[in-house]
């Protein structure tokens, strides 16, 4: 696929967002998007071809690779990435629609199109908890499918058609986890910038309110 798409998104989001949100975008861009196309996804490239087992059976090797690693640790990384990109979308879209309505009633409507507030507020609120719910949900996944954040160097496999339990062997075993220590690591850094954001959003809309009553009573 074409992460250009992804990068355009990503630079889109940067403009109609907060200092954290910025600081995310940065995160996804450098550290995960840019980490994954350079280096983690040409060590998983050949992961199956590099994978042996100490027997010849046919069949055996397939059936053990598919126990093992039911699903490509490289391409649930390019899902994750989509899917913690994508909610962005729901803002980008919002604000389409706000200068849409300006020109259709050929006037002006808001302050700015992209100030953070009332409807589009509520939009961030909601792709930032989307973002935070797919990154845990994702990690729980890992975690689940593979056992722990861990490569092992040798796996034991006593699947059919193999005739008994036979030794299988993981290429770049060390190599492989520490860019999946990594890439969990920003995971886990992008889970708190979102909740930083969301709780920054949710205490300046509160004071914002207190401000308007406070004034109001004045008066």
């Amino acid at each position: 696929m074409s992460w250009g798409f992804l990068r355009d998104l990503l630079s889109g989001v940067n403009k109609y967002s907060t200092g954290i949100g910025r600081i995310w975008v940065a995160v996804v861009f450098i550290f995960r998007l840019l980490v994954y196309i350079a280096a983690a996804e040409n060590i998983w490239k050949y992961e199956r071809d590099e994978f042996e087992c100490n027997i010849k059976q046919p069949g055996c090797e397939n059936v053990c690779f598919d126990h093992f690693f039911p699903v490509s640790h490289i391409r649930l990384w390019a899902l994750q990435l989509i899917m913690v990109s994508t909610p962005s979308l729901l803002v980008v879209f919002h604000v389409a629609y706000r200068e849409n309505g300006e020109k259709h009633h050929n006037q002006k409507l808001y302050i700015s199109p992209g100030k953070i507030d009332g409807g589009l507020l509520c939009t961030h609120l909601i792709s930032l908890i989307l973002k935070t719910g797919f990154e845990i949900v994702f990690l729980v996944l890992f975690y689940k499918l593979y056992n722990g954040f861990k490569v092992p160097r040798l796996v034991k496999c006593d699947i059919r058609p193999c005739p008994n339990t036979v030794d299988c062997y993981i290429s770049k075993p060390t190599e492989k986890m520490i860019f999946l220590y990594f890439l969990v690591a920003t995971s886990c850094l992008c889970i708190v910038l979102n909740l930083s954001e969301l709780i920054y959003l949710i205490f300046k809309y509160s004071i914002k309110c207190y401000l308007k009553r406070y004034n109001k009573k004045c008066q």
